[in-house]
């Protein structure tokens, strides 16, 4: 209880924060970051234990509305969790000190917790001119970004214009703006775009570094996946407007009226990954698409370029010619494989015609060759040749040439008598050894003793002899 006493769940229940409302900050944030409702008691305790977590929050090149969005937070335990319970010591529109006073706080910071700070970034960091587009102190504000958060536990950049650069980088711009992992490493940095922020992705995001003791999963662009990783086209409660084609035509038609899909008036949720439709905004409010806007997909990457005129369709798949549609893409790819088809079968047809004119015949003409030869006398068909001979052979004419001679073959040579004398049969047959054994018996006297082992080994012998016998010799041996 003594941890309790002195972590945030003290903090929050000595600025008359309920133990109720914190319980359901807690649950709240476990569905944010997609985990099982198990997990909202492990989330709890270790918050509620959790000590005061510094935080250094830059602002860059941007309009500052991440800031506002922080600040209009409905949420009261989130604007505690944020402004409060995680010390922000440094933001210069929350500081009442200014000027060096402010950088001093900055650098002592910095110094107190060594390792053990969260670094926020806001807004775009100038690149051209050395940076002398935005300078704080005197410094590039890049070179204050790099000092910063080479010395904290995490970095975490808020917005679009943080992620990629945003409308500053836009159409080229002319500052070099660009994001903050052009600056930092990108081992400890969480990208968290929108325009603006969703201040409950960035709570999820900091509840999951203090229950886990580490940053949430996220994907190729430092996104976290439980915010960015799914379809907004997938999870819009205007979906089944999609799947039955009825789609707003005109702003303020009977479909608009009606809720229908704003895919029609440029909607970019089929190609934009965000959380939008299931956290919304405003405490869950609502969120563009409820409040009957269409989605410009600003959370992917520079979409003020790829994704506008945000009232258009989709953007252009070509860069070069931004005037043509998907749309006109996709029904020129389908003509063109109709094309190629006809084509194809124009020339199998022009191939098989062309064959059986020079006498190339397909699997119907070698069908019936075979057939014709079949029928042919058997006189007529002559012996298979050799493939050299096919090779030098003149062609024959099968009504002009005359059947060839059958022809008889050799009469097998009479074989030679040879003497071999007087021989007796061998014995091939356990039958044949019994037999003989009989025949001895019989011409015996009466009363004589035979001796057994002659006979056995007689057919012993018998046996091994007809086993040795060649049954292909004619000759007797």
């Amino acid at each position: 209880m003594d941890r309790l006493d002195e972590g945030l769940l003290a903090e929050l229940l000595a600025r008359g924060v309920s133990r109720r409302s914190f319980l359901k900050l807690c649950v709240t944030m476990t569905g944010v970051l997609a985990l099982p409702a198990a997990y909202a008691p492990r989330v709890a305790a270790a918050v509620a234990a959790a000590p005061r977590m510094p935080v250094i929050w830059l602002r860059g090149q941007g309009c500052g509305g991440d800031t506002e969005a922080l600040l209009r937070g409905a949420n009261p335990t989130t604007a505690e969790l944020l402004l409060d319970l995680l010390s922000v010591d440094y933001h210069d529109a929350f500081m009442v000190s200014s000027g060096t006073a402010a950088a001093t706080s900055r650098v002592e910071t910095q110094a107190r917790f060594p390792n053990g700070y969260f670094a926020v970034v806001e807004g775009a960091i100038p690149t051209a001119e050395d940076g002398a587009y935005l300078t704080i102190g005197g410094r590039p504000f890049g070179d204050i970004v790099r000092e910063v958060c080479d010395g904290a536990v995490a970095t975490i950049a808020v917005g679009s214009c943080a992620f990629d650069g945003g409308l500053a980088a836009a159409n080229g711009g002319a500052t070099g703006a660009v994001g903050v992992g052009r600056v930092v490493s990108d081992a400890r940095l969480v990208t968290l775009p929108g325009c603006p922020i969703n201040v409950e992705n960035l709570t999820a995001t900091i509840l999951h570094y203090l229950t886990f003791q580490a940053l949430p999963a996220t994907d190729g662009r430092g996104r976290p996946l439980f915010a960015y990783g799914a379809l907004i086209h997938n999870q819009c409660g205007r979906r089944s407007h999609f799947e039955f084609g009825e789609f707003v035509q005109a702003w303020g038609d009977e479909g608009a009226q009606k809720g229908w899909c704003l895919y029609k008036m440029g909607c970019k949720g089929p190609e934009t990954f965000a959380n939008c439709p299931s956290v919304r905004y405003g405490s869950g409010t609502s969120w563009p698409v409820k409040a009957g806007a269409a989605c410009i997909g600003c959370t992917t990457s520079g979409f003020w370029d790829a994704m506008s005129p945000f009232s258009r369709r989709l953007p252009s798949p070509i860069p070069f010619a931004p005037d043509v549609s998907v749309d006109q893409v996709g029904q020129a790819l389908v003509g063109g494989v109709g094309v190629l088809v006809a084509a194809h079968g124009t020339a199998s047809i022009a191939r098989s015609r062309l064959g059986r004119k020079h006498g190339v015949f397909g699997a119907a003409g070698e069908a019936e060759s075979f057939a014709t030869v079949e029928a042919a006398p058997a006189a007529q068909v002559a012996t298979e040749p050799e493939p050299s001979m096919l090779l030098a052979a003149e062609p024959i004419d099968a009504s002009v040439a005359e059947p060839a001679p059958p022809v008889e073959p050799p009469a097998p040579e009479p074989a030679e008598p040879v003497d071999a004398g007087p021989v007796e049969p061998a014995v091939t047959d356990v039958t044949d050894v019994t037999e003989a054994a009989e025949a001895a018996d019989a011409t015996d006297a009466p009363g004589a003793t035979v001796d057994p082992s002659p006979t056995v080994d007689a057919a012993g012998a018998a046996l091994d002899d007809a086993s040795a016998v060649d049954p292909t010799r004619t000759d007797g041996q």
